[in-house]
């Protein structure tokens, strides 16, 4: 008389071990990772604005050792993104394009379309670069020393609203254009500085010298 609740016991008991074990199953297997095919034309900058992420984060999920991406490699988006247009860790993709934009205006606003994108060049090589912070916002803000890498900061005329010129060579170099060919820095021709008259020249555009 006592068969059928065993029964229902033992019955009861292997439930409980299949959820147990399906569950355990679950919380084991790994997260879905997002991904991305690339096509011509991309690059990390414009990637990481579309998926709300740095291209610093990119690069590290990628285990990249340069920004350079090619048609057809496929990137693993990072976990934990804020939306479109906004990167991780606080850092506001769309913002630092207006900040990229704002300094091409107060640094080459009279000198010609070419220049202006150089600017903005300089700065995204500056980002890639070991030698310098890894983000536009930080890069255009260093102090070194007390001395400021860029004088609109300094005397803030960087906070004046770009023109569409500088909108335009901003986002022109944000997609990868560099027409200096990796220079680190560029000066008023005719400059006195000892330091930066040492540096090879890579171009020299209006009143405006490039160099490596």
């Amino acid at each position: 008389m006592f068969m059928p609740n065993m029964v229902l016991r033992v019955c009861f008991i292997l439930l409980i071990l299949a959820l147990s074990f399906n569950v355990s199953v679950a919380a084991a297997d790994p997260p879905a990772k997002e991904t991305y095919y690339v096509v011509a034309g991309d690059n990390l900058y414009n990637i990481g604005i579309k998926y709300g992420v740095s291209h610093g984060d990119l690069m590290s999920a990628n285990e990249l050792d340069s920004t350079t991406i090619r048609p057809g490699q496929t990137l693993i988006i990072p976990t934990g993104r804020t939306g479109p247009g906004q990167a991780s860790r606080g850092n506001n993709n769309r913002g630092e394009a207006d900040l990229l934009a704002r300094l091409i205006q107060a640094e080459a606003a009279s000198e010609p379309y070419p220049a202006k994108v150089a600017v903005g060049a300089v700065v995204l090589n500056r980002v890639n670069s070991s030698l310098f912070p890894n983000s536009i916002r930080l890069v255009i803000n260093q102090v070194t020393n007390g001395t400021y890498q860029f004088t609109p900061v300094l005397n803030g005329s960087i906070n004046r609203a770009a023109g569409a010129e500088a909108v335009q060579a901003a986002q022109e170099a944000l997609s990868g254009a560099d027409p200096t060919e990796g220079a680190l820095f560029f000066f008023s021709t005719g400059v006195t500085d000892k330091h930066l008259q040492s540096r090879p020249v890579s171009m020299v555009v209006g009143k405006l010298t490039f160099a490596l």
